[in-house]
């Protein structure tokens, strides 16, 4: 019986933890893939060049880790760290250490892809809901971060 508890426990642990929420949003570009990745920016501080919801970012180096803050115009900060960047394959990976969104255990990649017509912006993440938030909520906040950042980019990239 014992055994049997553990097994019952064991396999609610790995079914909460691979229900992850997720987020997606791809657009193309006419732009060159080098073009566009060029409007990213050349640093993990570059999303305050293109996203209409960021004011402003601090860019800082914590035991040996790159990490931003991010300031909202109308308030709200988002706390950040970049887990990988590379120019080479045009994709930065990071997470939320924390912040005003209704999420936890986020992890996002913002890539650009190489297609026939130019490129494709291609910004994904999985999370959970916040304590307190729906699944819902924390995927329409992230869907709306992923397409009004995305859609920038392309106009940005366009002139």
């Amino acid at each position: 019986m014992k055994q049997l508890a553990l097994v019952a426990l064991a396999t609610a642990v790995s079914a909460t933890s691979a229900s992850a929420l997720e987020a997606h949003y791809s657009k193309q570009t006419t732009a060159t893939p080098d073009k566009a990745w060029a409007a990213v920016g050349n640093d993990f501080c570059g999303i305050s060049t293109w996203h209409p919801a960021v004011e402003k970012c601090e860019l800082t180096n914590k035991d040996g880790k790159t990490e931003r803050m991010l300031h909202l115009k109308g308030g709200g900060t988002i706390h950040e760290q970049l887990v990988s960047h590379d120019d080479k394959a045009r994709s930065m990976t990071y997470i939320i250490l924390d912040g005003v969104l209704p999420v936890s255990n986020y992890k996002s990649t913002l890539k650009v892809v190489a297609d026939d017509k130019g490129a494709t912006y291609d910004w994904a993440g999985t999370f959970d809901a916040k304590k307190g938030s729906t699944d819902d909520e924390s995927v329409k906040a992230i869907s709306g971060v992923y397409a009004a950042g995305v859609d920038a980019l392309v106009e940005k990239s366009t002139k």
